[in-house]
């Protein structure tokens, strides 16, 4: 059966993967909560969205950098919400060396601390009602260090961490966690780190890789996690068996390659 949530929360909205999931949630009848800073693509989807498809969409344009971005969402969102998708990020390119502190801090702001704290703010009425999903966005960077993007990666790996460890606490209160780790994806992603830095797997659409998450989250029991695409899935694999002294000089040099 397709899994099909009243009202859905999709941070990161605006664009790729965020934009994917709006879509296909939309088609399957699901209203919307559209979170992102750029009010204005929001509003163009929410409306795109409610002429085609009759569902009803709420845009909230707020930085999740900002302190407490759950508290924050959880006050300005009226009434239940049955699927909490944290799926924006952001990430730096470059020598952590020459990286500036301040857009380090905010990879952490957004990448990890927007993210625990969006689970901590929606997961305690999906358990005071006993039916909830949460579905966070990880990567395939979360199987190995990246050199060049040291700070992502290690932000993605918190992200498929912390998504398990949230698994098996949730479903004693009968919410359903799952993690998804697409692998490189045709998304502005790419325009911060480089076009070619593909760095393990093969490049899909993001609605290829939205089409991976709800697929899984239509199964009575989804996985853990779920990495998009075949080729993703075992190079997740190799990642994870191959000796670092060996796999991360080749992503370094890859990563040079690519900028």
């Amino acid at each position: 059966m397709a899994f099909t949530p009243s009202r859905s929360l999709i941070t990161g909205a605006s664009a790729g993967i965020g934009t994917a999931l709006a879509r296909r949630l939309a088609q399957r009848g699901s209203d919307l909560v559209l979170v992102a800073r750029r009010e204005d693509r929001l509003s163009a989807l929410a409306s795109e969205l409610e002429a085609a498809h009759g569902v009803t969409c709420e845009v909230i344009s707020l930085d999740l950098s900002g302190d407490r971005p759950g508290a924050t969402l959880r006050e300005r969102v009226e009434g239940d919400v049955d699927l909490v998708v944290n799926n924006a990020g952001i990430a730096t390119q470059g020598s952590f060396l020459d990286a500036d502190a301040a857009d380090l801090d905010r990879v952490i702001a957004v990448d990890i601390a927007a993210l625990v704290d969006v689970c901590h703010a929606f997961l305690p009425d999906m358990a005071a009602r006993r039916s909830g999903t949460i579905l966070n966005v990880s990567s395939t960077t979360a199987f190995q260090p990246v050199p060049t993007l040291a700070v992502y990666a290690a932000a993605k790996s918190f992200v498929l961490s912390f998504t398990q460890a949230l698994w098996c606490e949730a479903r004693e209160h009968g919410v359903r966690v799952m993690a998804l780790a697409p692998g490189p994806t045709e998304t502005e992603f790419f325009d911060v780190i480089g076009e070619n830095a593909a760095i393990v797997g093969a490049m899909q659409t993001a609605d290829q890789v939205a089409h991976t998450a709800l697929s899984a989250l239509d199964r009575r029991f989804p996985p853990l996690y779920v990495v998009s695409g075949r080729r993703n899935t075992l190079a997740t694999v190799g990642a994870r068996v191959a000796p670092k002294r060996v796999l991360l000089p080749i992503l370094a040099r890859s990563m040079r390659e690519s900028t």
